[in-house]
């Protein structure tokens, strides 16, 4: 049908209803000529005189009337179709949503986050899921509604919102004797062997490069999958560990000890990631503003394990 005009339909609507060509023109803000010429071309594309007069009047023919109602129905269908969605309330909204984040994103936020969500909108349930890698087919497809981390660069199509920025503190056993150390230096960090997070399963991380450009280098002894890993061996062995600022395991107590690197690393941007194509959904532009809402303060959880005396030799605060 390559001369279909859905104006026609909506003019057809109005012509049936109110059997008159002014009285239609003037509703649908045309002039009388223009709505005499629509309806010879609703008359040539039916093969149906339509309305015809009988006095001053207009009447419909048989084919009019019965075709009337359905033509009221595809009006008004099309015209949901091609206008905005309506503004739903969120506490009716029943829908599930997939978060692929680390390990160490659910343990720190995941609770306060769920919580967030059951408060605003009973209905949304969250499934986080693991993160192995940063393929984005997954947004692409709608397997995942949204990636929270680090902007990959290969993800130039997608959508990005920075939620926080962090940095990488070392992390040792609480008593280790790199603590002693005044002032510690790069020679006494890479003196000791060391434990890396890595999903790709590389012994290299981003320390590494501000090393070498001092001409030192480190012995990586373990690669773990995650974070929370990193602080489980370091807080049973010697190896010294990194890991994001705003993750401080309280639960560990006395356990561990955090320290700033002795080098300066790369700036972490932790991000929530969508695909373009739900940037008007209703439910997904809900969740990203909740989202985004609650990292705009600390959570009072790292806060309060910040007081608890818990980070030995660590000054100052991530920059959220």
């Amino acid at each position: 049908m390559p001369d279909l005009d859905l104006n026609l339909l909506v003019a057809l609507d109005a012509l049936l209803r109110d059997r008159s060509v002014s009285a239609a023109a003037r509703k649908l803000g045309l002039s009388t000529s223009a709505m005499s010429r629509t309806l010879a071309r609703l008359r040539a594309a039916t093969g149906d005189p339509l309305l015809v007069p009988a006095g001053r009047a207009l009447v419909a023919t048989p084919r009019a009337e019965a075709i009337a109602e359905e033509v009221r129905s595809l009006t008004i269908a099309v015209r949901a179709v091609l206008s905005p969605p309506p503004q739903l309330d969120i506490r009716t909204l029943k829908r599930d949503f997939t978060l692929r984040t680390n390990e160490a994103f659910v343990q720190l936020h995941a609770a306060r986050l769920a919580a967030a969500v059951m408060a605003a909108a009973p209905g949304v349930r969250l499934r986080f899921v693991a993160k192995p890698d940063k393929e984005i087919q997954s947004l692409r497809d709608g397997t995942i509604d949204l990636d929270i981390g680090v902007v990959a660069g290969d993800g130039a199509e997608l959508r990005a919102q920075t939620l926080f920025r962090d940095r990488f503190v070392g992390i040792v056993r609480a008593g280790h004797p790199l603590l002693t150390a005044d002032p510690l230096t790069a020679e006494h960090f890479v003196a000791w062997g060391h434990v890396v997070a890595s999903r790709r399963r590389q012994f290299v991380g981003g320390v590494d490069p501000a090393l070498a450009a001092l001409g030192l280098s480190r012995v990586v002894r373990v690669v773990v999958p995650s974070f929370p890993a990193v602080v489980a061996v370091a807080a049973e062995s010697d190896l010294i560990g990194m890991v994001p600022r705003s993750f401080s395991p309280a639960d560990l107590g006395g356990r561990i000890a955090l320290f700033e690197l002795p080098v300066a690393t790369p700036e972490i941007v932790v991000s929530q990631i969508w695909h373009p194509r739900m940037d008007a959904d209703f439910g997904h532009r809900w969740l990203r503003g909740l989202i985004f809402e609650s990292f705009r303060s600390p959570p009072a959880a790292i806060r309060g394990s910040e007081r608890s005396g818990s980070l030995e030799r660590l000054e100052g605060t991530a920059d959220r």
